[in-house]
């Protein structure tokens, strides 16, 4: 009778541990829920059409050729009072260097297509400070100015 019930016992502690295991893998994709919540909130996924990656790094994607990108951002950092220290072609497109104040702005151009840009925007106070506000303000002042054109 002893040895019945203890074999009774392995086998539901097999299926404790199934389940276990079976809820941690059917729920391993809601890690990310609390993370998408929070960008919904903070205004990320708000329409904006501006996008951040985890570095602090904001991108947009723009239906305008490198060339007219290029002038409507040197223009949008002329207005927004950051001088441009230096425009410089790369093998994707072109980078633009800045400054705002105590902060570095680096605008990469990347030319996807012939009619299609994107801006990646890192804006930094130091080596461990980023600013996303001034850059998704960059990358929005640009868009705004672009659409004027």
């Amino acid at each position: 009778m002893e040895r019945s019930r203890h074999r009774h016992g392995a086998g539901r502690s097999r299926v404790s541990f199934g389940l276990i295991v079976l809820a941690a893998v059917a729920l391993q994709g809601c890690a990310g829920l609390p993370l998408a919540a929070f960008s919904i909130v903070a205004g990320t996924g708000a329409g904006t059409g501006v996008g951040h990656a985890l570095d602090s790094i904001t991108y947009k994607t723009f239906s305008v050729p490198l060339s007219g990108l290029s002038r409507a951002t040197v223009m949008t950092l002329d207005r927004l009072d950051m001088p441009v220290i230096e425009v410089e072609d790369t093998e994707d497109g072109q980078t633009i260097t800045a400054q705002a104040g105590d902060r570095a702005v680096e605008i990469e151009l990347d030319r996807l297509t012939t009619t299609a840009t994107r801006m990646r925007v890192v804006v930094k106070k130091n080596m461990f400070i980023r600013d996303r506000a001034t850059a998704s303000e960059i990358i929005m002042q640009t868009d705004s100015g672009n659409a004027k054109k």
